[in-house]
């Protein structure tokens, strides 16, 4: 890759700018595909000690400028990745969020990592990530220890990730994980369930939420959820059940409780109406040696999409942790 990298405004407006990935013919048949990094332009006076690249979740994008300020104050320069077709990086025929293998997307992650490299060189970077990309992070990061892909990543927060599959006991039975395998190989676009729109009504300043964001980048509805990347996200989960190592001091953030209704509610403001918070603490340990879990009382899917005080006190937590665990520029994943 070439030292140069070009960057243009971003949607976010003065402060940010993004560039684009191209990533060539997509390995499940819809065109090119594309990823797109975003950067938080460091102000005046900031001092960059390390960065921090941003991962979002299922049918999300990097919007969140109030975290990105938060890393800065503590030195990090900021980095946000949008997944091929998610967010800025999806083209409209595409499937939102479509990947029939959560490998697709190392692609675009080592590439994130070798421009924030160049760009801070003998910095330590620091990995965050929301929902699904908790489940593809830790799975990138334990291929890239294992097949010795070394750089200067440090750390792990992964905010509500998703490490299992929530619901029924049968959504999670061998039979019905034999048949979504057998839908995925024949119909692999079918969709296979839908999305409550409880969430993203509960977030949007449309419908009384805090958040202004794109609803055609974060849509209520999510995308339709595929057979195809069902099944890929099912043999996630069960890679990290097996354990794996991510090779980093891990801090993992979730709701002390989940709230699962199709009506909104008082409850959808201050629960997890997305994931079930007992597994991401019973799946949590399995992602390696070092790994802290932390409840944020009060806290919605996304711990920093909560009502402010429970917001507050996810951000707390991340710098009280990071207070224990200061990233050092050393080589280790």
């Amino acid at each position: 890759m070439s030292a140069a990298v070009e960057w243009q405004p971003d949607i976010l407006g003065e402060g940010y700018e993004q560039t684009i990935f191209e990533l060539g013919p997509d390995p499940d048949g819809q065109g090119e595909v594309r990823a797109v990094l975003v950067r938080r332009v460091p102000r005046a006076g900031e001092e960059v000690q390390g960065a921090v690249l941003y991962v979002h979740g299922f049918a999300d994008y990097f919007f969140q400028t109030e975290l990105a300020d938060f890393f800065a104050a503590r030195g990090f320069a900021f980095y946000a990745l949008d997944l091929r077709k998610s967010g800025r990086a999806r083209v409209a025929e595409q499937h939102g969020h479509y990947a029939s293998n959560l490998r697709q997307y190392d692609l675009e992650l080592d590439r994130a990592v070798k421009v924030i490299t160049l760009e801070n060189p003998k910095k330590p970077l620091l990995v965050v990530a929301h929902s699904t990309g908790g489940l593809i992070t830790p799975l990138w990061l334990d291929r890239r220890r294992r097949e010795r892909r070394t750089g200067r990543i440090a750390g792990l927060v992964l905010n509500s990730p998703w490490l299992d599959l929530q619901g029924r006991p049968a959504m999670r039975s061998a039979a019905f994980t034999v048949g979504l395998r057998a839908l995925a190989r024949v119909k692999p676009f079918r969709p296979v369930t839908t999305t409550a729109t409880v969430y993203g009504q509960s977030l949007h300043v449309g419908d009384g939420g805090e958040w202004d964001y794109d609803l055609e980048l974060k849509p209520h509805a999510a995308f339709p959820v595929t057979a195809g990347w069902l099944s890929a996200i099912r043999r996630g989960h069960a890679r990290v059940h097996r354990g794996v190592e991510v090779g980093v001091p891990t801090l993992v953030l979730h709701s002390d409780r989940s709230h699962f209704s199709r009506t909104r509610s008082e409850d959808s403001d201050v629960s997890d109406v997305v994931l079930d918070v007992t597994q991401i603490a019973a799946r949590a340990p399995s992602l390696g040696k070092d790994v802290e879990v932390v409840e944020v009382p009060g806290a919605r899917h996304d711990v920093f999409l909560s009502r402010e005080g429970a917001r507050r006190d996810a951000y707390a937590k991340v710098a009280d942790w990071l207070g224990r665990h200061p990233m050092t520029a050393a080589d280790r994943v």
